[in-house]
């Protein structure tokens, strides 16, 4: 719900098909430089005139004139229109992976934040139930002073114990409130009650090799294909600044008909056409400017896809390794949680027969605490470190955020 929710009004994903959108309409603007242009005239008009040579008076009169004509104009070469047109799909190849990008990233991002809000709302169910533990620990202790069995220092141990954790209680309420707040801004609604995890089968990267990944990401990694096509375009740039020393041929027809010279039984009909060939020769040093600046944006659009190349690959070995280690700390939480529990109990079972010290029941109490918080740390980036390998593999997709729908249930 999250994610559709965040697809549907996403400001990111709405200006990567806007732009998209632009470039597809910029397809057919660079093919009309191959296409026949056709333009219509009309004018009409009221003259005077004055003619003298004809005889010893000269002639003065005013008369009505109309004129129409059409004229076709039709590239027959023209090199540059030509690149235009090729750098024009490129620019929508390259606007089709950064929607593309944009898609994954919204689903990884929506991924992270609603696990974080769930790690958050963890850790403040683990320091209330702490701030509860240590409150019956206190009354214990105040009990004992009462009776005289106990000390004032005891007291003042668990106090300012007590103390700390309702003040770690505050700060992870404020961490909910500020989750929620982010996973808001992408959803652009209200975060009601989540879905948690029950259970969960921890699960590494499958395949367990890291060349398929790595090969998958070099393949479909959308930022990656961008960068691409962004080269491609700027080396179609380079070709259509020298195709600016090509000469360009076109084809040119006029019809006309004009009617009501200073003659009124004059009229004319004329039609023609022409050949036209234009050769640049030199035109102020821009062409070999215009040449040299796209070749260093060449080179600039090469070394970042380099760099984009190393960047994919490191990201995607960090993102295999991560998910590898957290089955292993998933499992280790697991059991930390379980020996911290008996820990915690048979300490607490110690301190009242009195062979353990309050110390020890704070410490044990603390360490159950760290060994929760721990666990629900390792369960949600078991989650997100499935997601971020496919992103990072550029693959992605709808149907890997229905799979984690598929491991939730209303949360407690």
């Amino acid at each position: 719900m999250a994610y559709q929710q965040a697809a549907a009004s996403s400001p990111i994903l709405a200006q990567a098909r806007a732009a998209l959108d632009a470039d597809l309409a910029g397809r057919p603007l660079a093919r009309a430089a191959l296409l026949p242009h056709i333009n219509a005239a009309a004018s009409g008009g009221m003259n005077t005139a004055s003619v003298t040579g004809f005889g010893a008076q000269s002639i003065s009169t005013g008369y009505h004139s109309d004129a129409f004509s059409a004229s076709l104009t039709e590239p027959i070469f023209n090199g540059q229109a030509f690149t235009a047109l090729k750098q024009s799909d490129t620019r929508i190849r390259s606007s089709t992976a950064a929607l593309a990008y944009a898609e994954q990233l919204i689903a990884l991002e929506v991924t992270q934040t609603y696990f974080s809000v769930l790690q958050a709302q963890a850790n403040e169910r683990v320091a209330e139930q702490q701030v509860e533990l240590l409150k019956s620990i206190d009354q214990q202790t105040r009990t004992s002073l009462k009776v005289g069995t106990g000390d004032i220092i005891t007291v003042d141990e668990v106090q300012a114990q007590l103390d700390a954790s309702k003040a770690d209680l505050i700060g992870a309420r404020n961490a909910v409130i500020v989750a929620k707040s982010q996973l808001e801004r992408l959803t652009h609604a209200p975060v009601g009650m989540l879905k948690d995890v029950t259970t969960l089968q921890a699960n590494g990267p499958e395949p367990n090799d890291f060349t398929p990944w790595l090969a998958a990401a070099l393949k479909n990694q959308p930022l990656l294909q961008q960068a691409q096509a962004n080269l491609d375009v700027s080396q179609q740039q380079v070709q259509f600044a020298k195709r600016a020393y090509w000469p360009t041929l076109t084809l040119s027809g006029i019809g006309q008909h004009a009617v009501g010279t200073l003659f009124p039984t004059l009229a004319i009909n004329q039609v023609g056409g022409s050949l036209n060939l234009s050769i640049p020769i030199y035109e102020g040093g821009s062409t070999r400017a215009a040449i040299h600046q796209a070749e260093a944006l060449s080179r600039v659009s090469h070394a970042n896809l380099m760099n984009l190349q190393d960047q994919i690959k490191l990201d995607t070995q960090t993102a295999f390794v991560d998910l590898q280690n957290s089955v292993a700390q998933f499992h280790a939480t697991q059991q930390a949680v379980a020996s911290a529990k008996v820990s915690l109990e048979g300490t607490r079972k110690g301190y009242e027969i009195g062979s353990r010290s309050i110390i020890d029941l704070l410490t044990a109490t603390t360490a159950y605490a760290s060994a929760q918080r721990n666990y629900y740390l390792a369960l949600y980036t078991q989650l997100v470190a499935r997601t971020q390998l496919k992103a990072a593999a550029g693959v992605l997709t709808p149907a890997d955020i229905d799979a984690l729908n598929d491991l939730l249930d209303k949360a407690p």
